[in-house]
């Protein structure tokens, strides 16, 4: 007979094995994403402490997004605005969306509609611009502002007209069809990229933009091997989404990092943030750039980890450890170890590098207290200007802090 707390456990992770999430709309942010106000630009992490405690790539972001929606005409006034409190500067998961990295969803952004068909949870993220220079790197060049308006006025407008015309696209099934194909399904996307092409070319032949416009639009996402990135964050929250508020479980339900503190959901708490410090980022950084330049650990995607995907994937993705820094019997290493500390393997995603064993999944906080091994993330890495972009990618270490205190408040709940 299982006890509260096992008989806890096993509902949330039906709950989250039960989602089915479905790409089915783009949509700009203020039609999307309810109570998003005027002059609001949403940041991945819990909410910052004392407000607008913001790192530098967080604050290029900042800046980047006043420019983009005309809040401000030049870097110093968007500074400004900030620090007067004119730009309300916002937790991403607050809303049912995401941030990935830095973030930078604003009114006018277009944004993923991800819907978990088995509760009608909707969850949002926008669209992926690429590595290198981008706003969600903290970048606010003319370059990475003429694209933000390619995505709102051109790319946002044909992708809907395409995913519409699909009927939607299960994107789950897409994911575990890329773990066998090489990824990871976090930082390597490049197959879940190609086969969300694969879905998405054919609608051209029956729509009404204009063949060059959508033709721009694919080679875009073709070029952008990490473009499926956001969409597969989306799914993976609205899984995790159903398992929330389930008295005495004590099963992750969110990871993330805002520039200045990484935060855990539990399933028994809710919605209640446990945090502690970041920690560096381990990695392989571009020429010209070392750990002295890297910003403070910050974004949402390590919502994949919390899956089951991303380093608990890793490997899956043996392509991926030289850009991160590792060898792949390490990357084999990391996914045994992440075993140690969940109550669940994935029933759909499998790992064929394991003899096609599911990937680690459901972490436990109790059982990271007890082992004493925390989750390892994969993670970008920014430069701590706030201008300059991305400047390399590697894994970090979660803080054992925050699975502490959350198991202490489970432990006084129950």
């Amino acid at each position: 007979m299982l006890d509260q707390s096992e008989s806890a456990n096993e509902q949330a992770t039906e709950r989250i094995f039960g989602a089915r999430p479905v790409l089915i709309d783009i949509r700009p942010a203020r039609e999307a994403i309810a109570s998003l106000g005027p002059r609001t630009v949403l940041h991945a992490g819990p909410p910052l402490p004392r407000g607008y405690e913001v790192s530098g790539a967080l604050r290029g972001t900042v800046i980047g997004a006043a420019l983009y929606e005309g809040w401000a005409t030049t870097a110093a006034e968007a500074l400004e605005l900030l620090k007067a409190g004119e730009i309300d500067l916002r937790s991403a998961q607050d809303f049912n969306a995401l941030g990935t990295y830095c973030g930078g969803i604003t009114p006018s952004a277009p944004v993923i509609v991800v819907e978990n068909a088995a509760t009608g949870t909707r969850v949002f993220n926008n669209l992926n611009e690429g590595r290198g220079k981008a706003l969600r790197y903290g970048s606010y060049a003319g370059d990475v502002l003429e694209r933000l308006r390619w995505f709102e006025r051109t790319c946002a407008p044909i992708l809907r007209e395409m995913v519409r015309r699909s009927g939607g696209i299960d994107v789950f099934p897409l994911v575990a069809q890329a773990l066998h194909m090489g990824d990871e399904c976090h930082s390597r996307h490049k197959a879940a990229t190609t086969l969300l092409i694969a879905h998405l070319a054919p609608m051209i032949a029956a729509m009404n933009a204009l063949p060059q416009e959508a033709a721009q639009v694919i080679k875009f996402i073709a070029g952008n091997d990490v473009f499926f990135l956001n969409i597969t964050m989306a799914a993976a929250k609205t899984a995790l989404l159903a398992a929330e508020g389930v008295a005495g479980s004590s099963i992750v339900t969110a990871m993330a990092r805002n520039g200045v503190e990484f935060g855990i959901r539990v399933s028994g708490c809710g919605q209640r943030w446990f945090t502690a410090p970041v920690v560096p980022v381990e990695g392989q950084f571009f020429r010209g750039y070392g750990p002295e330049d890297a910003n403070p650990d910050i974004g949402d995607s390590a919502i994949t980890e919390t899956l089951g995907l991303g380093a608990f994937s890793l490997a899956a993705a043996p392509a991926l450890a030289r850009y991160m820094g590792l060898t792949p019997s390490r990357a084999s290493e990391v996914t045994h170890e992440m075993y140690k500390i969940v109550c669940r393997e994935h029933p759909v995603f499998t790992l064929p590098q394991l003899d096609y064993r599911g990937a680690p999944s459901c972490i436990d906080v109790r059982r990271v207290v007890e082992t004493g091994v925390t989750p390892i993330t994969n993670s970008g890495l920014a430069h701590r200007d706030g201008g300059t972009g991305q400047i390399g990618a590697g894994f970090v270490r979660t803080p054992l802090k925050c699975f502490r205190d959350a198991v202490l408040a489970l432990k006084l709940a129950s």
